[in-house]
């Protein structure tokens, strides 16, 4: 299995990942879970739970690769860039593509919270904002 080394020092890698990208965001938290090395060769598995605040947004981003994101409470307004917005709600999930801007916003009156799970190079950013 992961020593609880390993997994505290991918978890920080992911804090860090995940602190350097709070950029034009409101009301937003983002607690990493896991990062583990996958068996293709340069990528990872990221996972963290993300909470969004009533009334609060992420600001528009991408991804280096894949995510797939499960809300767990409350619903999630997701604008993306060229594509017609989405309304995913409690139970449901979301595949976002590498390289697709995007941005999660809580219209509702009761906090969002989502797993998301990136698939990802590991010498890419993991959120890289997008004006």
């Amino acid at each position: 299995m992961f020593s609880s080394r390993a997994l505290l020092t991918a978890g920080l890698g992911a804090a860090l990942a995940f602190t350097v990208s709070a950029f034009a965001q409101t009301g937003v938290e983002r607690k990493p879970l896991i990062t583990v090395d996958l068996p293709i060769a340069g990528f990872q598995a990221v996972q963290a739970q993300v909470t969004i605040a009533p009334g609060g947004r992420e600001g528009r981003h991408l991804h280096a690769g894949t995510l797939v994101t499960h809300v767990v409470a409350g619903e999630m307004t997701l604008e993306l860039k060229d594509l017609p917005t989405k309304t995913i709600k409690t139970g449901e999930s979301v595949l976002i593509e590498a390289g697709q801007v995007h941005e999660g916003v809580n219209k509702g009156t009761a906090p969002l919270v989502m797993i998301g799970t990136f698939v990802v190079p590991k010498d890419k950013p993991l959120t890289t904002p997008v004006p």
